[in-house]
């Protein structure tokens, strides 16, 4: 586990050759040479896809857009990312503070990338003023899986790692601030879930829940990557 882009710009993967994470300005790019399933919320390319990067891109505090899944596709343009294989993901959290971790698993290999910002930290179940714009914070977790996984198990993956982040900001005292209550995340968090599916694994994972060793690792993965965050968001 570590905060590679508060002294450098590039993270390769020491486990799964050919992928890696840039921080490019606003942004962190995540490149992979082959394409990904993907499984997601993020705003633009969510739900279940096919694509070969991830970006997550910082945003002012201050943004509140109306029509943010438009914004990160002019973005994407700009940047030269095909749209088509991008998935796209913002944020107002410090990008130089994502943290990230890598795990060898059976037949699996992990890596796992964090970045949080809890200004508009909330607890599910609690009723409150809803909104339609986009506003800023958020805690986006990016979970990489080399290995194979069914489209059951990629969403039992986004179970673990959602229970698995509220666990650590109950760790961390992350509350709600108009309740006080624990916070069991932001109102605006995002989780991609991507895999390889290369069948050289020659193991089909069918579950992705905490008795499982691929579930177990991503769930500590991402309890650690938004431990680390989150211990020091507001560090500069």
């Amino acid at each position: 586990m570590s905060q590679p882009f508060r002294t450098g710009t590039r993270y390769e993967s020491g486990i799964w050759s050919g992928l890696k994470l840039e921080l490019q300005n606003d942004r962190i790019l995540v490149s992979s040479e082959m394409l990904l399933q993907t499984v997601s919320s993020a705003i633009h390319l969510g739900g279940f896809q096919h694509a070969s990067h991830i970006v997550n891109w910082k945003v002012p505090l201050d943004y509140s857009g109306d029509r943010p899944a438009d914004d990160i596709v002019r973005q994407l343009r700009a940047w030269s990312c095909e749209p088509l294989r991008t998935v796209g993901l913002m944020t107002a959290a410090k990008l130089t503070h994502a943290s990230i971790t890598e795990h060898r698993g059976d037949r699996f290999n992990m890596l796992c990338c964090t970045t949080l910002g809890t200004r508009n930290a909330a607890r599910a179940g609690q009723a409150r003023e809803v909104f339609s714009a986009y506003e800023a914070g958020t805690i986006n977790t990016i979970v990489l899986i080399d290995g194979q996984l069914t489209e059951a198990a990629m969403v039992n993956a986004i179970i673990t790692a959602t229970e698995a982040k509220s666990a650590a900001l109950q760790q961390l005292g992350i509350v709600e601030h108009d309740t006080g209550e624990i916070a069991t995340g932001t109102t605006t968090d995002a989780v991609v879930i991507g895999v390889s599916q290369r069948p050289e694994w020659n193991a089909i994972h069918a579950y992705a829940g905490a008795a499982t060793s691929i579930g177990c690792a991503i769930g500590e993965a991402v309890y650690a990557t938004v431990l680390e965050a989150g211990r020091t968001q507001h560090e500069p």
